[in-house]
């Protein structure tokens, strides 16, 4: 069991000491959950019982070696079965939804091996209101705002250089003259407009590069991007066709059930068929280390995925397989989607952003694309693409003109 301090927790320790406004909190490590002994955190627990809600984020000792959000933070009730609860779900998340990702860490960004059960956490009181990032790019400070989660209205996650107060430029700066280093800050702006310092995270080891670049000029209908400073990139695209992937799953189906020219295929078969795609979508993902994805059919169409799900319902035990199957093929699609850094799709999809995806250090080099048709031209756009070839391992090059008019086209 590590006994190393994870970074969020020194630095906040830090900046607490130099007198800045960070909540109040208590670092439980993993040694504490293994021996069960909580007393620390149930003394935290009772001076914040009124709260009724607190937020329990990772602080693995490792974590400072993975991008911002590779481990996930969570509301939950201001008791100890709330944060044992918590911190469950942010180790199974992690061997989860995150494996994917921190694979790919692990190749391409030469992360360490990690054990999920020397998870830390850092319980902190819930404060109600805004999350907003800065960082330094160059001579200036940006400023990324997220959605507030209690207003039922909500604003798309934008960046700005002119915050709505000016004072988080002047404690901004302050903060990184504590820390003694360029570093990526995490606020809660409260309801009452107070400013809560809740992360920092050293982003020194980051090259960033200068942000006045000329736009270049140049057609799909429209592009989705939070920041905006550049005009081209290529990538290696993976094809996405759902709808075609699930007529080839009810074929099966089919010839399990009606036969055909050779031997019925088994449910062991069709079973394995299925895993083959998702083995495939892991392999290209640790493949690449940014890529795209052309989805001529991304979610699976009703229809299609009703027929699949009740095309062996005479086989019960064959038909729940392939339903729990299916089930945990479309987890595998969406995890293999949020890895991406481009997708190319009808305007309909949409890939819910976090704070980190949104705007974290990692998109000032990459930020997420999301380059679309207008959904009434969806037949003759995947005609297009498939008259022009368009495969799996393409390598592909996107430009956007002054009006946010984005061509793709194969190299």
């Amino acid at each position: 069991m590590s006994m190393y301090l994870p970074e969020k927790v020194k630095h906040l320790d830090r900046l607490k000491s130099c007198g800045f406004r960070v909540p109040d909190f208590v670092y439980v490590p993993a040694s504490d959950f293994e021996s069960q002994d909580f007393e620390a955190l149930e003394a935290f627990l009772e001076q914040h019982k009124e709260s009724y809600k607190i937020i329990v984020r990772s602080a693995h000792p490792l974590e400072e070696s993975f991008k911002g959000g590779t481990f996930h933070s969570m509301p939950t009730y201001a008791d100890l079965g709330g944060v044992l609860y918590a911190r469950k779900r942010i180790v199974k998340m992690a061997a989860e939804e995150k494996r994917l990702s921190i694979l790919r860490q692990q190749k391409f960004n030469n992360s360490p091996e990690i054990d999920l059960e020397d998870m830390g956490v850092l319980v902190m009181p819930f404060i109600e209101g805004r999350s907003v990032m800065a960082k330094k790019i160059g001579d200036s400070w940006e400023f990324g705002y997220c959605c507030d989660t209690s207003q039922k209205v909500q604003d798309e996650p934008f960046i700005t250089t002119t915050p709505h107060d000016r004072g988080l430029i002047d404690v901004s700066e302050n903060v990184q003259k504590c820390l003694g280093f360029p570093c990526e800050i995490e606020y809660i702006i409260s309801n009452e407009n107070e400013i809560f310092v809740v992360q920092a995270k050293d982003i020194s080891c980051f090259e960033c590069f200068d942000q006045r670049e000329r736009e270049r000029a140049v057609h799909l209908d429209g592009i989705r991007r939070v920041r905006k400073r550049r005009n081209y990139r290529e990538r290696p695209v993976y094809v996405m066709d759902n709808q075609a992937f699930y007529i080839d799953i009810i074929g099966i189906c089919e010839a399990m059930i009606l036969g055909g020219p050779g031997p019925a295929p088994t449910i062991a078969e069709l079973l394995a068929f299925i895993d083959r795609r998702g083995q495939a979508l892991e392999t290209f993902a640790l493949k690449h280390q940014r890529f795209a994805v052309l989805g001529l059919s991304i979610r699976v169409p009703d229809e299609l995925y009703q027929v699949a799900n009740h095309y062996l319902d005479e086989r019960p035990e064959h038909q729940k397989a392939l339903s729990k199957k299916l089930r945990s093929d479309l987890l595998v699609i969406d995890r293999f989607l949020g890895e991406a850094d481009t997708i190319i799709a009808k305007e309909r999809i949409q890939i819910k952003l976090c704070t980190h995806d949104a705007y974290g250090i990692d998109t000032v080099r990459n930020p997420i694309w999301m380059a679309y048709w207008h959904t009434e031209n969806h037949f003759q756009m995947v005609k297009r693409f498939k008259q022009l070839g368009f495969k799996t391992g393409d390598t592909i090059a996107i430009e956007i003109d002054a009006g946010e008019k984005p061509i793709v086209y194969r190299l």
